[in-house]
Order: C-alpha cells, then structure tokens, then sequence
C-alpha cells in the first residue's frame, strides 16, 4: 500500500513538473548542463532537467518527446521528478494504475446496468404479486362476507327475526 501511495505521488508531481517544463528556454539548457557530474537531486530541482544516471549527465527534458529517446539516455536510466524513479517503472506503475481505474470504471458501468435492468425485472414482478394478492384479498373478503351473511341469517331464523320475502309487500316502481 505504501508503494501505490508512492506512485500516487511521484505521478502527481510529474504531472504538475509537465506543466513547469513546456515553457523552456535557453537559459534552462545551460542551467541544467552546469548541473552535470554533480548529483541526482541537484539535478531535478529544476523541473526542466532530465537526470541520466549511466554518464551522471543533467539535460534539459526534450519537449518536442514525450519520453526521452534511447540516443540520449535509456528509459531505466533517466530520472526525472524524482531520483528514485526511472522513465521504465514510471511507464509500467502509470499502465497498470490507468489499467486498473479504466477496469473499475468498466465493472462499475456493468454493474449499475445490471442493477437497473434487476430492479426493471423485479418491479414488474413486485407489481404482478401485488396484483395477484389483491385479487387473494378480495376473494377471502367476499367468501367472508358470504359466510358472515348466512351466519346472521341463522341467527336471525333462531330468534325468529328473519324477515321472509311478503308477497304482499309495497310496490316500488
């Protein structure tokens, strides 16, 4: 975990030295080139200076190159930023922590899709057993009620309260 935190920041800092170095100037080429045979550190105290560790040799960072070119120094010798990382482990460190952000981005967009799609899936279905349970519901109350109504009427014939249909009742038009 501590090696991650050290690539977090040796690529923040180089990310903020690319801002720094594209304003480059003559004077930065022999400021960097009077820092050669001295050391590392001293070197890259200047964000405009590249470190080539095989000769001890302090150059300016070539702007018109992403990364240096192999005529003027390899990629595991050059230092640039910061003295313990060299251009081939920063390549390899920022590809896999690219790697791995665009991996989590890409499962995270594949799970929220899924998610979605489950939540669809499982409303329709909530939606179709509330339905059902309702209609459960209205059958169970209307058998109740049914019940309730012949109980009352066999209440009503023990007590003589029932009341018969009389042929003789009032005409209602």
């Amino acid at each position: 975990m501590e090696s991650v935190g050290r690539w977090v920041t040796v690529s923040l800092c180089l990310l903020g030295c690319v801002a720094g170095i594209m304003a480059g100037t003559e004077s930065d080429a022999t400021v960097c080139s009077q820092l050669t045979n001295t050391s590392c550190e001293q070197c890259l105290k200047n964000v405009k200076c590249l470190w080539c560790s095989t000769d001890n040799e302090c150059m300016v960072y070539p702007l018109k190159k992403l990364l240096p070119p192999a005529s003027i120094c390899k990629l595991s010798s050059a230092r640039w930023g910061v003295c313990w990382v060299n251009f081939e482990a920063l390549i390899i460190a920022m590809s896999v922590v690219g790697g791995i952000i665009i991996l989590s981005i890409c499962i995270c967009c594949y799970c929220c899709c899924c998610r979605k799609k489950k939540k669809s899936r499982s409303a329709a279905l909530d939606n179709e057993k509330a339905l059902r349970q309702q209609e459960e519901r209205k059958v169970r109350q209307e058998e109740r009620r049914v019940q309730m109504k012949t109980r009352h009427d066999e209440i009503r014939k023990k007590y003589g309260l029932f009341k018969e249909d009389n042929p003789y009742s009032k005409f209602e038009a």
